[in-house]
């Protein structure tokens, strides 16, 4: 179910963080709704220990600073004591979502990272290869243009 937690040195992919019952079309059209939506979504599929909890270490990290990175994709992700693994929720909404980005483009590819919180080192070297798959603009039209989890899923194909 969880991806093996790499061992030390070794390179992990992506692609173990990602399955086709965690990408989502968004249908909500604020930041707020989408954040639930996906929340939602971990937690029917049994990602989540507690949901209210880590809904709100997600609204509280957006208040921080707006996890919108920019080309059109938001990075939200909240690590929390009670998780022992990583995992991603991909969020895709047609037309894009007001979200106080960076670079002030609304958000079409919502990536939610959820996790522990003793794990930097791992979280980070996710963030960081997640953050080199989407700046590919290739991969990010052909995951809008795309309607199929799985063949979504293929363009993370060894990442």
């Amino acid at each position: 179910m969880f991806p093996a937690k790499p061992s030390k040195g070794q390179y992990f992919q992506i692609s173990q963080y990602l399955n086709e019952d965690l990408v989502h079309f968004l249908s909500s059209d604020t930041r707020d709704d989408a954040l639930a939506e996906l929340v939602d979504l971990l937690d029917r599929e049994g990602k989540l220990q507690d949901k209210e909890a880590f809904f709100k270490a997600i609204c509280e990290r957006e208040q921080i600073v707006s996890t919108g990175i920019g080309m059109g994709v938001a990075v939200p992700h909240a690590k929390l004591s009670r998780y022992s693994t990583f995992f991603i929720a991909m969020g895709i909404h047609p037309k894009g979502i007001p979200w106080d980005s960076l670079d002030g483009i609304p958000v079409r590819l919502v990536f939610m990272i959820g996790g522990p919180d003793d794990r930097q080192t791992e979280y980070l070297q996710l963030l960081s290869s997640l953050t080199m798959a989407i700046k590919d603009e290739q991969r990010r039209k052909k995951i809008l243009q795309s309607s199929q989890p799985g063949a979504i899923l293929k363009l993370f194909k060894g990442i």
